[in-house]
């Protein structure tokens, strides 16, 4: 078979701006991929069937973004055909890297392709959106600024640094920290150029640290060697280093407490590379 890459995403800073009438909220954040991820491979079927072979634990089949996005795509297009669908799951659920929603990215292309239903990119974020606000960025396939809720979005070129990401041994509810009373949801816009020099930060932060306080001593810990942050609701915590052995030496000193990982940032998502998909 082949297998599709879904990669992870940071989010370099994000702010909450503002809230709509409908409840969702307004945001500025700026997505960069990683060269880190799950992988995915699909066994296409003509009995319009689809079902995952691969199970997780704490996620049923009809709540699985791979699935919903495969069922979206066939009832979008009303293509007969089906597919089994197995997942490597690398990165952890309630992380804040993306996972559930690059997979569900992988699963709409792959299909897209495999299934020969034609869908232009436009078409496929569009479709994207309705599983949710991180989807859209994975199709597209370029680091982002983003605004709206997350599916306005300006292709940037972030600097492609190596990071030290760390893993709390916890699972955050993105539902749940967004709904905090304690959220700020008044941060004043910024523009990409302030973004640049330096200005941002994670307004989700006081939230996360105040329900998970291994994500705050994590933060704490990785701040006394640089400018770390959280990305998206975490748990998961970053910093950006000069290399990849600098960030090999951090993460050796962590292990004791933590899982985590080296990773370098990457502006393409790989699927836009001659390299993917590969034949395993």
């Amino acid at each position: 078979m082949l297998v599709w890459p879904a990669p992870a995403k940071l989010n370099l800073f994000l702010h909450v701006t503002g809230r709509r009438p409908d409840g969702y909220h307004l945001l500025q954040t700026v997505f960069q991929f990683l060269d880190v991820g799950d992988e995915l491979a699909f066994e296409t079927t003509d009995d319009a069937r689809i079902v995952r072979a691969t199970a997780l634990a704490t996620v049923p089949e009809d709540r699985d973004l791979t699935v919903r996005a495969a069922r979206l795509l066939q009832a979008h297009t009303g293509i007969r055909r089906g597919a089994r669908i197995h997942l490597t799951k690398r990165l952890p659920l309630g992380g804040g890297l993306g996972g559930g929603s690059s997979d569900a990215a992988t699963t709409l292309m792959a299909l897209n392709r495999l299934w020969g239903t034609g869908l232009a990119t436009v078409e496929l974020a569009r479709l994207g959106l309705q599983l949710g606000a991180d989807v859209p960025v994975f199709v597209h396939g370029h680091a982002a600024w983003a605004e709206g809720v997350g599916e306005l979005l300006t292709p940037i070129d972030p600097v492609e640094t190596a990071y030290v990401v760390l893993n709390p041994p916890v699972s955050v509810s993105t539902a749940e920290v967004f709904a905090d009373s304690e959220l700020t949801r008044h941060t004043p816009p910024i523009t990409i150029r302030a973004f640049r020099e330096g200005r941002g930060h994670n307004d989700l932060e006081p939230v996360v640290r105040r329900l998970h306080p291994e994500v705050g001593e994590a933060l704490d810990w990785l701040r006394e060697r640089g400018p770390a942050r959280l990305t998206g609701s975490g748990g998961c915590v970053f910093l950006p280093v000069v290399d990849a052995v600098s960030g090999e030496r951090i993460l050796a000193e962590a292990v004791s407490r933590w899982t985590g990982f080296v990773a370098r940032g990457i502006n393409r998502h790989p699927m836009t590379t001659s390299d993917w998909p590969q034949e395993r």
